[in-house]
């Protein structure tokens, strides 16, 4: 606010200046004017230039006034014959200053409005001036280099006016597209967001719902029989639920909007929680072999996107090919991080559906992507499935 307020200052003190040079130059054009002398004596030369000065020093408090206000005062000043000829244009500077703001602040029809309004009165002035005024004063000691015409006071004053309007109308489409781009980054922000923590709770759900779910269908089916091992299966789902409402309520603080500053942020998953993943895929059947290879620490996001992509692979493992066997291998070196994750596919030798198409693939392309990886899934000849994906990456967490 105090920034706003020094910019607004300055910028009266600006119009203030502008006014007073303004003002100056119309008295100095009365007194010395470059035709036929006016009638009126020549101190009144500064008071009416200050006077058609005016508006320009408070342009920015009432545009549409002042412009009104500077278009009146120039053709009444005209019209009264205290101008000069040949100058006459000069009085419709201030004129076609506070046009130019007009045009930059206000709609296009207010501005074509305040356009047309002032080049009319422009033009009805300078007529009356060279009709009934002109024929009346003295004429010039010394002729003017430039010929006191009608026609040309009325081309000067339109081009200066056709200037400031065109120039206000540039600021104003410009500031309009500006604001639009803004707002349309503001928009893909918010949609690149809410797309990265879609995904964020797909692959935490994902994982820990694929593992409830084969430990629930254990602890129905053994129940009766062994209860030990459905108690075994039910601790699993407990434990897992906790930690997945905890995942969960992490993501959600991200869409939290209140600035809460004392609250602080929950550490993010990497590659040292790969371990835990591990156990979780092994408690669900799957024999797990896990390879973690770091030779330089990864940046937090980095390391995040290692995490999901080798949830998800488990959790495809555990999805569709169930009780198998699954080799995960990490490979960090200070340009990238190499994932791969291979599984036999299902003992009984039938997939339980196909993976191709499946949201985690897709999160975890978009992942790499990120990064400018590559990534590949597929299945093996000899059977099961494989998924490979490379993020280069530079040291300070983004992309190669």
């Amino acid at each position: 606010m105090e920034r706003a307020g020094r910019r607004f200052a300055r910028r009266d003190v600006a119009d203030a200046v502008a006014a007073v040079v303004l003002a100056l130059f119309i008295g100095y054009a009365v007194v010395d004017p470059p035709g036929a002398s006016s009638w009126w004596p020549d101190w009144a030369a500064w008071p009416v230039g200050a006077i058609v000065g005016l508006p320009v020093a408070v342009r920015r408090r009432r545009p549409r006034a002042m412009l009104a206000l500077a278009c009146a005062t120039a053709g009444l000043a005209t019209v009264a014959g205290a101008v000069a000829a040949g100058a006459i244009w000069m009085s419709f500077l201030p004129a076609a200053l506070v046009l130019y703001l007009v045009a930059a602040t206000t709609s296009a029809a207010w501005s074509v409005a305040g356009l047309a309004g002032c080049a009319s009165t422009a033009v009805i002035a300078v007529l009356i001036f060279y009709r009934q005024i002109f024929p009346r004063l003295v004429p010039a000691a010394h002729p003017s280099e430039l010929p006191t015409a009608w026609p040309i006071e009325i081309g000067v004053i339109c081009v200066l006016l056709a200037a400031g309007w065109t120039v206000g109308t540039a600021v104003r489409w410009k500031r309009g597209t500006t604001d639009r781009l803004v707002r349309h980054l503001a928009e893909s922000a918010v949609a690149d967001e809410r797309r990265r923590i879609a995904r964020e709770l797909h692959d935490v759900i994902g994982h820990s719902m694929s593992l409830i779910a084969v430990k629930a269908t254990v602890a129905n089916h053994v129940a009766e029989a062994r209860p030990q091992e459905a108690r075994a299966a039910l601790a699993v789902i407990e434990q897992t639920s906790r930690s997945t409402l905890t995942e969960i309520h992490r993501v959600l603080d991200l869409l939290r909007s209140d600035g809460d500053s004392h609250q602080p942020p929950a550490p993010m998953p990497g590659t040292a929680d790969l371990p835990e993943l591990a156990v979780h895929a092994r408690s669900a059947g799957v024999e797990v072999d896990l390879a973690v290879r770091e030779e330089a620490a990864l940046p937090p996001a980095v390391a995040m996107s290692v995490y999901r992509i080798v949830q998800q692979a488990l959790t495809n493992v555990v999805t569709h090919a169930a009780r198998t066997r699954c080799s995960v291998t990490v490979d960090i070196d200070e340009r990238e991080a190499v994932i791969e994750v291979v599984d036999d596919g299902p003992r009984h030798g039938r997939q339980s559906r196909i993976r191709r198409g499946g949201h985690g693939l897709v999160g975890m392309r978009e992942r790499v992507r990120m990064y400018g990886g590559t990534f590949h899934a597929g299945r093996r000849p000899e059977g099961g499935f494989r998924v490979s994906a490379r993020l280069p990456y530079e040291p300070d967490g983004g992309g190669a």
